[in-house]
């Protein structure tokens, strides 16, 4: 897969339309269940790139205010079918323009966003997050370690990741996962980072 226009949401809307989709999970990973039975909520979360959204409907079930988010008009519309009366949840956007309502957040979720963004925005997104995030508040998912022949996923080590997050966040979690897509086995970890 060429990463040529991997940026632009046309690159995202033929994969979604063409269901070319290997990173698409077609449920919710057990590390999150995990983590949401354990963790008190606390206000509202952000799903960054939300893709088919199932995990969305997990976090509205849990109590939190949940607001999927994704560039791409196709995965939107796949995800409202897929949250039916919660299609409301989800909306075109762009995550790193500034909008009213993104702001606040308790929990971020990570999946398949960050190393799906070309090496320039790895920066670019852990400044976003740091705004976004209260102090005290979580980015919590999946990161991409890699090795990766053809990118996206674009990988990234323990320490760019520790180099990224590591000013504004603080490592509270880090655990294998056990349901891995093929594309993901034995290259990602679950992480929790919590907001200094």
């Amino acid at each position: 897969m060429s990463s040529a226009n991997s940026t632009t949401p046309d690159f995202w809307d033929q994969r979604y339309t063409a269901g070319k989709t290997p990173w698409d999970q077609h449920g919710v990973p057990v590390s999150l269940s995990d983590f949401l039975q354990r963790s008190p909520v606390s206000g509202r979360a952000l799903v960054p790139g939300c893709g088919s959204g199932y995990e969305i409907q997990s976090l509205h079930e849990r109590g939190w205010s949940v607001l999927g988010l994704d560039f791409s008009t196709a995965a939107v519309v796949q995800a409202q079918r897929i949250l039916g009366s919660l299609s409301h949840l989800v909306r075109v956007g762009d995550f790193f323009a500034p909008a009213a309502d993104l702001a606040g957040f308790s929990l971020v979720y990570e999946r398949t966003f960050l190393c799906a963004l070309p090496p320039e925005l790895h920066a670019p997104y852990a400044r976003r997050m740091a705004e976004l995030i209260v102090p005290g508040g979580v980015l919590c998912g999946f990161f991409f370690h890699g090795p990766e022949d053809e990118p996206p996923p674009f990988p990234l080590s323990h320490e760019q990741i520790n180099a990224l997050l590591g000013g504004a966040f603080e490592l509270t979690e880090n655990l294998p996962v056990v349901d891995s897509l093929p594309l993901y086995a034995t290259k990602e970890r679950w992480q929790v980072w919590r907001r200094r």
